[in-house]
């Protein structure tokens, strides 16, 4: 059966066809556990590092405390207002059903939506760019050859952005009834996946205690034992370091295979030791200033550390980037015209996915996450990995299977599912996204011709090819310095190919540069903590003056959104200076980037205005 329907004007509109479970999967797809574990522990190991690593499952549990309240706003304008355009659709119909604030009404929705747009058409780019990401690093198992495990090859990332973003958007180009199936295969698969992980990877824990063998990661090979030490060679002769020492490095063999270090004939077993003194160590603050010392938080001691907050300010930093892991529920709010019943499904979808995929799925997941952390392999080493995740399940998939071939097996076949659950990500935000721009279009609040729907397919394709395009270049930016405030290890000379032709391999100059993933991540971040303030404070107008008013639900719950989102908003400014060592380029250029957009909206609304002898303010409240 055609999903096309026809306006009262002959025009193609949207059909209701979705019910709880499919509003539900579409939001559920867009927090999607098995990306956002595998992508945000590099993000959430670098950003604030050297030390606010060690707080991010509470500052995961703070975000969703942020998003309970934010949700339970969204749950509940949706029993108002169950239409198209979420948000900005709830900002006109919240004021205009004032006796006072009713002139406010275009102002309001105009902002919201212009805010909206800062996260929905950004957080698009960043998923691209972290499937280029996975790509990437999947390269190196199948052609260590070719591609690089120091590095990933930027062609292969621009041409893989490109790509991915264009056939996502046919995806969403050819209708809404296709994606909600598309996302419901791809949440089994990835929650699956990711709680097998998780199980297995608090076993190899538990089983590892104190002064056990256990296994380390050297150039991406698990191993048990001691490598041997080299003095590091330069111009001749030993390098030495600032106090006169030799500098030494891993031995390696011809292939490249870590050399063990012998002790009565039998290579040294690798031990662990979860002392605090190791857990958390003494290091230069960076190469410059090799005699500053400062804190460096390498893994947890204990599964108490792991839930514990550590630091207000450890918290902010993870609760900063944690929202970007927890985002998606309210976006099938922008569904109100495709759903059965919207004013009994849609309260229920918003509260409903959040729950599972936030409340259970990420809690279990980031615990058995970092609970793993250990001498092996250390937050400092997930921060200089492209894919920190992948490193872990290559160690446990080692030890439980008993060779490295089937850990590398476990990996890759983890490693798909995570591409799929990307894949499901991105086509809910575009979906999302569309459908606000679709309704901005449909306002003339943006150009007109956003607001027209496809006559075959019935979905918004103008926006959804901007989109792409759009997505396409941000997710090509956010690959770019992807690890910048990190020191790989130089490129091999025998990756000088046609792959690694252009881009920055530069070890030294990497370590100085902004980390243009965690740029991208924050602006998308602060567009949500907006959008998210604004929505709470949309409530609290909405049910003001309505007979179902609530203290709890439509005052004390949203101000506490409006307050946290706010907070998160300020950390951006004072949080480089509240942790040691923290570097403020990535947060004050995603502070800069974020201000040009309201910039440009406010000057866009007013010359629109202007341009449309529109009015600034509503000259009437509505009629009932």
């Amino acid at each position: 059966m055609s999903d096309i329907t026809k306006s009262a004007e002959g025009s193609p509109a949207f059909r209701a066809t979705l019910g709880l479970t499919g509003l539900t999967v579409n939001a559920m797809a867009l927090i999607a556990p098995g990306a956002f574990l595998w992508l945000t522990f590099q993000i959430q190991a670098l950003y604030g590092a050297p030390v606010a690593g060690g707080g991010m499952w509470f500052g995961i549990l703070a975000a969703l405390a942020l998003c309970v309240a934010t949700a339970i706003s969204y749950a509940e304008l949706s029993k108002l207002y169950p239409g198209a355009g979420s948000s900005y659709f709830f900002a006109e119909q919240a004021f205009l059903s004032k006796t006072k604030a009713y002139r406010f009404a275009r102002l309001a929705k105009f902002i919201t939506g212009w805010a909206s747009h800062l996260y929905y058409w950004v957080y698009p780019g960043v998923m691209v760019g972290v499937g280029a990401l996975i790509s990437g690093y999947l390269l190196n198992q199948f052609w260590p050859e070719k591609f690089s495990g120091s590095f990933n090859s930027p062609l292969f990332m621009y041409i893989f952005c490109a790509a991915f973003s264009l056939g996502v958007a046919y995806i969403a180009f050819r209708g809404v009834t296709g994606s909600t199936n598309v996302n419901l295969a791809i949440n089994v698969i990835q929650i699956t996946a990711l709680v097998v992980f998780t199980i297995i990877a608090i076993a190899y824990r538990v089983q590892h205690p104190e002064g056990s063998q256990g296994y380390q990661l050297k150039n991406g090979t698990p191993i048990d034992y001691v490598v041997a030490q080299t003095p590091v060679i330069e111009d001749g002769k030993p390098k030495v370091d600032s106090s006169g020492q030799p500098v030494m490095q891993d031995k390696m063999d011809d292939s490249g295979n870590p050399v063990p270090e012998m002790k009565d004939g039998k290579p040294v077993p690798f031990t662990l030791s979860y002392a605090a003194d190791q857990a958390t160590t003494m290091e230069p603050v960076d190469a410059d200033h090799p005699k500053d010392l400062v804190p460096h938080f390498q893994f947890h001691p204990d599964a108490v550390s792991v839930v514990a907050p550590h630091s207000i300010w450890w918290m902010f930093i993870q609760a900063c980037v944690a929202i970007l892991i927890l985002v998606g529920f309210e976006s099938i709010t922008s569904m109100g015209e495709e759903a059965k019943n919207p004013k009994r499904d849609l309260p229920r979808a918003v509260l409903l996915s959040l729950a599972i995929q936030g409340g259970v799925c990420y809690l279990f997941e980031y615990f058995g996450a970092n609970y793993l952390l250990n001498q092996g392999y250390t937050l400092t080493n997930a921060a200089a990995s492209g894919a920190p995740i992948g490193d872990m399940m290559l160690i446990v998939g080692t030890w439980l299977f008993g060779s490295y071939a089937a850990g590398r097996a476990f990996m890759l076949v983890q490693a798909f599912t995570v591409l799929l659950a990307i894949l499901g990500t991105t086509l809910a935000c575009m979906n999302t996204a569309a459908r606000v721009t679709y309704a901005m279009g449909k306002d003339e609040e943006v150009p007109a011709h956003f607001g027209l729907l496809h006559g075959r397919n019935n979905t918004p394709h103008r926006s959804i090819w901007t989109l792409a395009v759009l997505s396409a270049i941000l997710g090509m930016i956010t690959v770019t310095i992807y690890l910048g405030g990190t020191t790989p290890a130089p490129l091999d000379p025998k990756y000088h190919n046609v792959w690694y032709s252009i881009g920055i391999f530069n070890p030294d100059l990497i370590s100085k540069l902004p980390n243009t993933l965690v740029i991208m991540t924050l602006i998308s971040n602060f567009g949500t903590f907006l959008l998210y303030g604004l929505t709470c404070v949309i409530c609290i107008v909405a049910f003001r003056e309505h007979h179902m008013y609530s203290g709890i639900k439509h005052m004390a719950i949203p101000l506490f959104g409006v307050v946290a989102n706010v907070a998160c908003m300020l950390f951006y400014l004072i949080g480089p200076f509240s942790v040691s060592g923290m570097s403020l380029k990535e947060p004050y250029i995603a502070l800069f980037v974020c201000a040009i957009w309201g910039i440009y909206g406010a000057v866009y609304f007013f010359r629109a205005s202007k341009t449309k002898a529109k009015p600034i303010y509503v000259e009437k409240p509505a009629t009932t």
